[in-house]
């Protein structure tokens, strides 16, 4: 038992082998009728004439016998037209035949392997409804509501199939198809790494319930979004659904200047002092408080002093200066 695309490969391919059938009827007795247009006008021209009632009943819009009008230059637009006609069942032909399906691409792509079989049918039936709109043999007008009617039942396809019908009803397709071990399945949605082991226990099991998602406010969303996006729902939706989001290392910008060496901390070597607010236009004579002001910044001066010289001191332990001998020195 065939699948389902079988069916609709074989059903496609009766119909396209219909179709070239149909036009190269129309090719055939396009050519029937140029040859008996042009010895119609011959035999009107041999007896133009004769002065009978044969020759009065040839007098009429049409030559008798043909599709020439009886007018100037008749039988040439009368040919151009048969000439027209074969030239496009040819095209037609070809593009059935799929060869060259790269020259119908560039040039013609409504023929090509981008578009389905609606532009054929359409083609089909304008050359069909050209024909039948003039007197002709019994020949020509079978070959013709032949060829109509498969045009008709080329757009139906061509609605149905769209673009694809031409892929479906290809041999190499067919045969690509055939010989894939695996079938080929797109799936559109976004690739995550480490997948957690439940989610794969769920996925080979069977298990294909959707988790529910409650908001931050106790309400239930549906999960038949097309996307949360990278904000806080997604983070949500692919968590339940046993995916881990990895974060990108944090870092700086290129364009951001590195930030400065540490330097170790200054300690101040000499304390402030206090300066005199007493002025130089003064009296000679100290007072009370100018001495005990003098006193006392004798003092601070003493202390600070002081400070300096232990702070040396334990800089010159610490940092006391280590001589080696060397074997030049005497």
């Amino acid at each position: 038992m065939l699948p389902p695309r079988g069916y609709t490969f074989i059903g496609l391919n009766a119909v396209r082998a219909l179709s070239i059938i149909s036009m190269l009827l129309v090719f055939s007795s396009t050519i029937f009728v140029i040859v008996t247009n042009i010895k119609a006008v011959n035999y009107y021209e041999a007896h133009k004439g004769d002065n009978n009632a044969t020759m009065a009943a040839m007098n009429m819009d049409y030559i008798a016998g043909s599709t020439v009008p009886n007018q100037p230059a008749g039988i040439f637009w009368s040919v151009v037209a048969s000439l027209l006609i074969i030239f496009q069942t040819v095209i037609l032909i070809l593009s059935e035949c799929s060869w060259p399906m790269s020259f119908f691409d560039h040039f013609f792509p409504v023929l090509g392997s981008g578009f389905g079989t609606g532009a054929l049918g359409i083609f089909q039936c304008l050359i069909g409804a050209q024909i039948l709109s003039h007197h002709v043999d019994e020949f020509t007008l079978v070959s013709a509501f032949f060829l109509f009617s498969l045009g008709c039942l080329n757009m139906l396809i061509g609605l149905i199939f769209r673009e694809s019908a031409k892929t479906k009803r290809s041999i190499t397709s067919w045969r690509s198809e055939s010989k894939a071990v695996l079938p080929t399945i797109h799936d559109p949605r976004p690739v995550f790494v480490n997948a957690s082991p439940a989610f794969i226990h769920n996925s080979y099991s069977g298990n294909s319930e959707k988790p529910k998602l409650a908001s931050e406010f106790g309400s239930i969303r549906s999960t038949d979004k097309s996307s949360y996006g990278f904000g806080r729902q997604g983070e949500k939706a692919a968590g339940l659904r046993g995916f881990i989001l990895q974060r990108p290392e944090e870092s700086l910008p290129r364009y951001a200047t590195p930030p400065p060496p540490h330097s170790p901390p200054t300690v101040p070597v000499a304390l402030s002092r206090n300066r005199s607010t007493t002025s130089s236009f003064a009296s000679p004579e100290p007072t009370r408080e100018s001495v005990q002001s003098a006193s006392q910044y004798d003092e601070d001066d003493e202390e600070a002093e002081e400070e300096e010289e232990y702070d040396e001191d334990e800089e010159a332990i610490h940092h006391a200066p280590v001589f080696k001998s060397s074997r030049t020195a005497l």
